[in-house]
């Protein structure tokens, strides 16, 4: 139909051949890299805003360029419906029996096309219809940038600084423009007009307006590419890029492993005289670079990190994902570097909380450990330094692991019999019973509730705790969030996934609920369906009950009429039933 309507269109307008509009759709298409047709498009919709301008914004006026020869056609569109009762716009609609009069042949959901004459564009019309060519012409060429750079993020392209605004460099990527913020630039990093930038696609976002291809040169990835430009081994994947830390401007790590055992990961990445590793320098304004080879060992991966400074020894604690790094005093200022910068790039390379510590600190912080360990077992047990002392060398922190290890362990340690051990392990149950009497008397002047220590993870100590925090129920504790949760109960006494997973199960009677009103409603709807099959059920049973009572009383009336007898009017007794069975078979 759409066929039809156009050859009508081109048929009753005056067509004057336009090319230099076509010629003008050509050029500024080729300019702009988008279709021709698009362009052509913007056109007939100027031009249709402009006829619907000069004869009514409610008429459906269609314009139509000629691809061929570039003629221009304009014409008023009426629908034609079913009867008058369809008409939703008197102007745009029309019913059967008044389009068959001008067109005989016509049938509904066909158009009407009146002709109408040519604009003459006034400057009114044709600054409304540039405007609308204009604003056309560039939603095109956004939608042709997004959809050629959508799938390049995470590449390096190549650019020319067009223009600065407020700090933001405008880069031409020839075909396209991005936007590269200051945020993104390096620090202390001038660009003048014309200057060939290099920069790492960071986002391309679909926008109405303002930049959508945003770039970066401060992305840990633009360092991570140049080097997979500049080292072949990377680019071919026999060495392998694990982690890149960048304090952009200033200095860099990157941890790199082979795949080739035979080949050392960090003398490629160097080059000959440093040539690979100076050319990603230089293009990073002199940005230091420290390569380090990765390990899958986290303690063997952090020293490296910590390169140049020496290390002396490794703490890891896997729970709270934190390592203690001992290093010699003179090595302290080297291994956390200028204003902290290196163990932070180490930090984050590794992905691990590092703490420097010196020699000399970290035996002053063991031996305060070691006396109040002492001490503690001294006044929780009533025994000497002598036995304390072995108990804190032998790896005993806690009056639990006293109470509860067996004897056996504690008659490993030397000097300690089996009586010894016995006699530590009932002072230490002493304790602790006596302890958490204390505490449970305690919670309960505090008024926390009793379901609170139905709470996985939650002891008793946790809740006296909360409870002169103003936490008393298993609500109050599970509106908390877990790094709140360590603010309270002190910091070390709790990870933060462990404390994570007490709030969740804080949280578990909230989603019981849920679930049990689901169940509740779930068996109302059956228990609904169950009594609706029993009505159904006992109303047809009902049914068959009566059927079989008229059936039993036609049978009656039928026996009774074969005797010579009137039928009864109601139901037939037993007695005359007895007769009638037993004359049935002189009947046959």
């Amino acid at each position: 139909m759409s066929d039809t309507m156009t050859e009508s269109v081109t048929d009753i307008s005056d067509v004057h051949a336009r090319p230099e509009l076509l010629q003008v759709a050509e050029t500024v298409a080729r300019d702009k890299s988008i279709e021709r047709d698009e362009v052509l498009e913007a056109m007939e919709q100027a031009i249709e805003k402009a006829g619907r301008s000069k004869y009514g914004h409610e008429h459906d006026i269609r314009a139509r360029i000629d691809r061929t020869s570039g003629a221009i056609s304009l014409a008023r569109y009426v629908e034609v419906v079913e009867t008058a009762e369809e008409i939703e716009n008197e102007i745009t609609q029309v019913d059967l029996a008044k389009a068959q009069r001008k067109k005989p042949d016509v049938k509904p959901g066909e158009f009407l096309v009146d002709e109408l004459p040519p604009i003459d564009f006034g400057r009114i019309a044709a600054q409304t219809a540039k405007q609308v060519i204009v604003q056309k012409v560039r939603e095109a060429e956004r939608s042709r940038q997004y959809d050629e750079y959508k799938d390049r993020v995470g590449e390096i392209v190549n650019g020319i600084v067009k223009r600065i605004e407020y700090g933001n460099i405008v880069v031409d990527l020839g075909r396209a423009e991005a936007m590269l913020r200051r945020d993104e630039s390096i620090p202390r990093e001038h660009a003048n007009n014309g200057d060939r930038v290099r920069a790492y696609i960071v986002d391309v976002r679909e926008e109405t307006r303002g930049p959508q291809i945003f770039l970066s040169r401060t992305h840990p990835d633009f360092m991570a590419k140049l080097f997979a430009q500049e080292v072949p081994e990377i680019y071919d994947g026999i060495i392998e890029i694990k982690s890149v830390a960048r304090d952009p401007g200033s200095r860099a790590k990157i941890a790199v492993m082979s795949h080739d055992s035979s080949l050392d990961p960090v003398g490629p990445c160097i080059g000959m005289r440093g040539s690979r590793v100076q050319a990603v320098v230089g293009e990073l304004q002199g940005e230091k670079i420290d390569i380090i080879q990765w390990s899958p060992d986290p303690a063997t991966f952090i020293v490296n990190a910590l390169a140049p400074a020496e290390v002396a020894k490794v703490v890891l604690d896997e729970e709270k994902n934190k390592i203690e790094v001992v290093v010699p005093d003179d090595q302290l200022s080297l291994a956390i570097g200028r204003r902290g910068q290196n163990v932070r790039l180490a930090s984050q390379l590794s992905g691990w909380d590092i703490d420097i510590l010196t020699e000399e600190e970290e035996s002053e912080r063991r031996t305060k450990e070691f006396q109040d360990r002492s001490q503690n077992f001294v006044e929780a047990l009533d025994v000497d330094d002598v036995i304390a002392h072995l108990l804190v060398t032998e790896g005993f922190s806690s009056i639990e692991e006293v109470a509860f290890v067996p004897v056996d362990d504690l008659t490993e340690i030397e000097g300690f019999d089996e009586e010894v051990a016995t006699e530590l392990r009932a002072r230490a149950r002493n304790y602790l019973a006596v302890r958490d009497e204390e505490l449970e008397k305690r919670r309960l002047e505090l008024g926390v509730d009793n379901d609170m220590a139905n709470v996985a993870g939650v002891t008793a100590s946790m809740m006296v705790t909360l409870g002169e925090a103003g936490l008393k129920t298993r609500d109050d504790l599970a509106d908390l969030a877990g790094d709140e949760l360590i603010e309270i109960l002190g910091e070390g006494s709790l990870s933060l996934d462990k404390a994570n997973d007490i709030i969740m199960a804080a949280r578990a009677h909230w989603f019981a609920d849920e679930v049990s009103a689901d169940e509740v409603s779930a068996d109302e709807v059956s228990a609904d369906e169950v009594s609706a099959d029993e009505e159904t059920a006992d109303e047809e049973t009902a049914d068959e009950e009566s059927a079989d009572e008229e059936a039993a009383a036609e049978a009656g009336a039928e026996t009774e009429s074969t005797d010579g007898e009137p039928a009864a009017a109601s139901e037939p007794s037993s007695e005359n039933a007895e007769p009638a069975d037993e004359e049935k078979p002189v009947q046959e």
